[in-house]
Formats: C-alpha cells, structure tokens, sequence
C-alpha cells in the first residue's frame, strides 16, 4: 500500500514485509538481552517503533523503488529481479498512478503470443491492430481511424472513455513490429456516454 502526503506525492509504502514482526500476532521477536545491550540503539528502537506502531510513518518502508509510467516491462522485470521487490509503484512526477507487481508481468507474458514474427510493412501493421481491436480487445471501430507510417501506429477518432482509450493503446502498441503509437484520440463527454448508454 503506498502512502502519500498532502498532495498526493509518494512518501513510502507499507508491505507484506513491514507487517511480519508484529505484537497483535504474537509474531514480534525481542532480541537476547546481550544482543540488545550490545547493538546498536537507534536500530533497536526501529525494530520497536515498526511492530508497536499503529501509524503508516511507523510501519511504512521510506526508501521506496518506483518507475516512470513509460518504464518499459523488461526494465521492470529486471529491477524486481535485481531489488528482490515483489512489486513497484508507477509514479507521474512523484505521483503514484499504480502498483506493478510481478504477477502483472507474469500475466502479460501468458498472454504474449510468441508465434507472431514482427511486421515492417505498414499495411499489414494496420491490419494487424484493426484485427486485435476488433477481435481482441473488442473495440468498435465506427468512430476510430488507424494510420500506420514507417512503423509508427497513429490512433484517431474518439474512445468511450479514459480506459478504453487506454485500451486501444496498450492493443496496439504490443504488436509485434509496432514502433511507436501516436494517441490523438478524444474521450466521448460523460453526458453523451449516459446518452448512449440510455439509448441501447
């Protein structure tokens, strides 16, 4: 769970592994008297403050890992790899948009198709994402226009919403061959949604 200030910016995070030593659960350890005698105080009164503590500043890790929101997913993969994390917040200037975790990146790799060999040809990148959002991802394509130049996918035309615009991003720009994707897609007004909702 990550935790912020005031104004949203990420101050530290509150994991599985700060609530394992805990008094409620009987799970604390105190240290032999000759260690705590012999150790260092301000660590010792650390390793209190974190079990007997009923406040996120008490229990919460400070030194967090985080990643942009364009981090891509092997540089992601990597950095769990290499911290031991089990999972990193996804920051937009020290803001938290989200939490990838390793079963995120485990998901997407079940979901990856490997068969498919990469495309430079532009017309068969078009029909490619035209195919995957409309068989995949389900998009209606009525009010979308996709154009393809030198590999870059640009995306036209208006979404339901800010997460199907999302959708439509994220269907195309895991294409295999697909080198960059232009989003110039608008988001239908909230009422006009209801609108339509209503209508169906």
């Amino acid at each position: 769970m990550p935790v912020v200030d005031a104004k949203e910016r990420l101050i530290g995070i509150v994991s599985e592994g700060d609530l394992v030593r805990r008094v409620e659960t009987q799970t604390d350890r105190a240290p032999p008297w000759w260690l705590a005698a012999l150790g260092d105080p301000d660590e010792r009164a650390t390793d209190y403050i974190k079990s007997h503590g009923h406040l996120d500043k008490d229990v919460m890790t400070e030194a967090v890992v985080t990643v942009e929101e364009d981090t891509s997913v092997a540089e992601i993969a990597n950095l769990l790899e290499a911290r031991r994390i089990k999972r990193v917040p996804v920051l937009r200037q020290s803001n938290v948009l989200g939490i990838v975790s390793r079963a995120n990146l485990l998901h997407g790799l079940a979901s990856a198709d490997p068969t498919s060999p990469p495309s430079d040809d532009d017309r068969e990148l078009r029909a490619a994402v035209l195919n995957r959002l409309r068989n995949e991802a389900g998009v209606g394509l009525a009010s979308l226009n996709v154009t393809v130049a030198d590999r870059v996918v640009h995306l036209w035309g208006t979404a339901l919403s800010e997460a199907q615009k999302d959708e439509i991003r994220v269907a195309t720009e895991s294409i295999p061959g697909v080198s960059a994707v232009e989003d110039h897609l608008s988001v239908l007004p909230s009422l006009y949604r209801q609108w339509l909702a209503n209508k169906r």
